[in-house]
C-alpha cells in the first residue's frame, strides 16, 4: 500500500473496513445491479488500498458520479491499473510488431 503512515493510514484503513462491512452485508440474493467491473465499492475499497486518503476520496467521488442511467459502464479499474494495463498492451504490440518484422 502506498498510503502514508499515521493519521492516513488510519483513516485508509478505516474506509476499507467500512467497505468491507458493506460489502459483506448484502444478501447472498442481492441482485447486481452495478454497470461497471470492478464494482463502485471494490473500486473505492482498490483506491484505498492503492492511493492516500484525499487521492483515494476523489477518485470515489467521481467514480459514484460516474455511476447513473446515462452512463455506459463496464471495465473500469483504478487508475494504476489502467496504467498498467497500457503498458502490457503496448508491450505486446511492440512483440508482436518486432515478431512480424522478422518474418518478413
Amino acid at each position: 500500500m502506498e498510503y502514508g503512515g499515521g493519521f492516513m493510514n488510519k483513516l485508509n484503513r478505516f474506509m476499507i473496513r467500512r467497505i468491507t462491512d458493506y460489502q459483506s452485508s448484502k444478501r447472498p440474493d442481492h441482485i447486481k445491479r452495478c454497470k461497471y467491473f470492478p464494482t463502485c465499492s471494490e473500486y473505492s475499497k482498490q483506491c484505498y488500498e492503492n492511493y492516500n486518503f484525499f487521492s483515494a476520496t476523489a477518485l470515489t467521488v467521481w467514480r459514484i458520479l460516474r455511476c447513473n442511467p446515462l452512463s455506459k459502464g463496464g471495465f473500469d479499474p483504478i487508475p494504476k491499473e489502467k496504467k498498467l494495463l497500457k503498458q502490457q498492451k503496448f508491450e505486446i504490440n511492440n512483440i508482436k510488431n518486432n515478431d512480424h518484422q522478422d518474418n518478413s
